[in-house]
């Protein structure tokens, strides 16, 4: 099950990688940017933590990376991070939440959107908290 996961989350982020255009050369690399995020996110859940920081810390570990891959591969750093965060996003609790919302069961749906959208608040702070480790990085090895 771990291997078919693996392989899921390569190939969802490569394929988005092709979706949104980034170049050719870029495309195992983002493959492996969003599959390393999901192994970070999966090794959190299966030790039981919540979703949502386990989302955190797999979108801080994906914006890292995806700096180190802009670095060596001369690379804008949005082509890994859209990429790469792809496995990370609860689309399919989003769709739960809305379906219930629309079949009227508000007791279900309310509870799915607010996770919803903390995992996904949580993807964003990740990403933002990865710039300032990276910047404050940069500034001292200046």
């Amino acid at each position: 099950m771990l291997i078919e996961q693996l392989i899921t989350s390569f190939i969802a982020s490569a394929a988005f990688g092709i979706i949104f255009n980034v170049p050719k050369k870029t495309l195992i690399k983002c493959g492996s940017v969003g599959m390393t995020g999901w192994v970070v996110y999966l090794s959190f859940i299966l030790n039981d933590v919540d979703p949502i920081p386990a989302s955190l810390v797999a979108s801080f570990a994906v914006a890292m990376i995806s700096h180190l891959f802009a670095k060596i591969y001369r690379t804008p750093i949005i082509v890994f991070n859209v990429s790469g965060i792809i496995p990370l996003v609860p689309g399919g609790m989003a769709y739960d939440a809305m379906r219930n919302m629309v079949e009227n069961e508000y007791a279900i749906a309310i509870p799915l959107a607010f996770k919803a959208s903390m995992i996904s608040g949580a993807i964003a702070i990740g990403l933002v908290f990865s710039e300032v480790v990276y910047q404050l990085l940069r500034r001292r090895a200046a």
